[in-house]
């Protein structure tokens, strides 16, 4: 019985180091999938100073986008911009203007998400004047006009502050929804004084 337990030894050992041979090349070919396929997020090309335009239908600017710098990752289509600044022109009225430390535009561009110091400027026209909004979280949908939050927002212009959390607003109607948790003030003694032209 020893003898053949003394012979089936090797016999064991051999086999055994063969299934560990087996599952070290696996793991060895796993990790060097991981490190040159397409799971890795790589970016495929960088452009600083990034500066375009989308135009509509009558030939002028629909909106406007520049950047510090753009880079582009095949893996999942999406693009980072460093101190993005996107301008929304809308007909006869002043531009919509939101600029933020960074943003993430989707593969065919029609979700930009803009994170961390986010601000959006109505600039003043007519008797309307500046109107600004702080931020965390902005998403964008540039071919809808429509930009939204779920989270804390600060407005202000020369006479109120407003609170809420979560917004939606369109840059075509100029229509600003508050979702929650709004709360205001209104200083009328702030107002821009008119001079009297008589």
């Amino acid at each position: 019985m020893s003898e053949r337990l003394t012979a089936w030894v090797p016999l064991l050992l051999v086999g055994l180091l063969a299934a560990l041979t087996f599952w070290l090349d696996r793991a060895v070919q796993s990790f060097a999938r991981d490190v040159t396929g397409a799971s890795r997020h790589d970016p495929d090309y960088i452009v600083d100073n990034l500066s375009a335009a989308r135009m509509g239908e009558a030939g002028a600017a629909k909106y406007t986008l520049s950047a510090a710098k753009m880079v582009h990752y095949p893996d999942d289509d999406t693009t980072l911009l460093t101190t993005p600044r996107f301008v929304s022109h809308g007909p006869a009225k002043a531009p919509m203007i939101i600029t933020a430390s960074q943003a993430v535009v989707s593969g065919r561009g029609d979700h930009v998400y803009f994170q961390d110091d986010v601000r959006v400027t109505r600039t003043a026209y007519g008797d309307q004047g500046e109107l600004v909004m702080r931020t965390t979280f902005l998403h964008v949908m540039p071919d809808l006009s429509i930009a939204r939050t779920d989270r804390q927002v600060t407005i202000t212009d020369a006479v109120t502050a407003v609170t809420a959390v979560g917004l939606e607003l369109n840059s075509e109607t100029r229509i600003l929804k508050l979702l929650s948790s709004v709360r205001g003030t209104y200083d009328p003694g702030k107002a821009p004084k008119h001079e009297d032209k008589r």
